[in-house]
């Protein structure tokens, strides 16, 4: 099961630095003008505060250099752009190594409310604003370490903490939900809907919880996981993740509570990161184990998801 993309991976020059069309430039400005208005109503205090920290252009794609030095005078961290396909040990060890792993190809308007495929908008957009914040930066890391120890047949349960919590988490302020996830920041629909809708269940945050919840990556997710506070993530670093995964798995994986994904419905619409392997990122949550070795090396990402 393989998924072709229109979307060629752009090539760093000798500095680092990718030129990007005007056309290119225009659809970042217009994303970010669009998404601006959107992440100030519905995002949490500490995704803004990053994006502040982190500064991106609003008029142009920005260069990953540049960003790169930012992030690394606030948090040790880079973004480092990659070819389509990366494996999960790839993944895993760029997170421990503070390196962000980020496509470097930017939507058309074709796709402009909705890419299956993540772009260089939502890498830089949704993700480096938490990685502006050591303690989130520090928890990536933390998710990185623990990849880096775990077999093979773990990737598909440890990756569920990273999905729920960086890519789709929901937090607290004065009582109203707010958004910390980077596939919910980039998202012009799930953004709202994430907050908003009726539809969605929102659980509370429990790690064992989230090791045991299914998810499927071409939809709306139908379960949140919610932070009463930050703290309650942050606190997750002092765990043992690879024991936690092995109490999920004798507890069982949770029902799904989506309809099965089907193979035409994956070749059409499989859209993650994390299941292209996440940039692997995103592994493909409803699988017991890891995805099967094929699905993990498709043209990548999302998950996470471009939305």
């Amino acid at each position: 099961m393989t998924k072709t993309t229109q979307y060629v991976a752009k090539v760093p020059d000798a500095r680092g630095h990718i030129d990007y069309s005007s056309e290119e430039n225009q659809v970042w400005a217009d994303l970010y003008a669009a998404q601006r208005r959107r992440v100030d109503h519905y995002c949490a205090a500490e995704y803004l505060q990053g994006l502040g920290k982190v500064g991106l252009s609003a008029e142009q794609v920005p260069s990953c250099v540049e960003v790169s030095e930012t992030l690394s005078a606030l948090t040790g961290w880079k973004v480092q752009p990659v070819p389509a396909l990366i494996g999960f040990s790839q993944f895993f060890s760029m997170l421990a190594n503070r390196t962000f792993p980020a496509a470097s190809f930017i939507r058309d308007r074709q796709h402009f409310d909705y890419i299956e495929e993540p772009d260089i908008f939502h890498e830089l957009f949704g993700h480096t604003p938490l990685l502006a914040d050591q303690r989130f930066a520090d928890f990536s890391e933390f998710i990185g370490e623990a990849g880096m120890r775990a077999a093979p047949e773990d990737y598909a349960w440890l990756i569920r903490l990273y999905w729920f919590t960086i890519e789709f988490g929901l937090t607290r302020e004065n009582g109203s939900y707010k958004v910390l996830g980077s596939g919910l920041a980039s998202s012009p629909t799930e953004l709202v809907y994430s907050v908003e809708s009726d539809t969605p269940e929102r659980r509370p945050f429990d790690v064992i919880d989230i090791l045991r919840t299914p998810y499927r990556i071409d939809i709306h997710q139908p379960i949140y996981f919610v932070l009463e506070h930050c703290d309650e993530l942050f606190a997750a670093t002092e765990r043992d993740l690879l024991a936690d995964i092995a109490t999920a798995r004798q507890l069982g994986l949770h029902a799904p509570v989506y309809s099965p994904v089907t193979k035409s419905a994956w070749r059409s619409s499989c859209r993650t990161r994390i299941c292209q392997t996440i940039t692997a990122s995103r592994v493909m949550g409803s699988f017991r184990h890891s995805p099967p070795a094929r699905l993990l090396y498709l043209p990548r990402r999302s998950i996470l998801s471009g939305r």
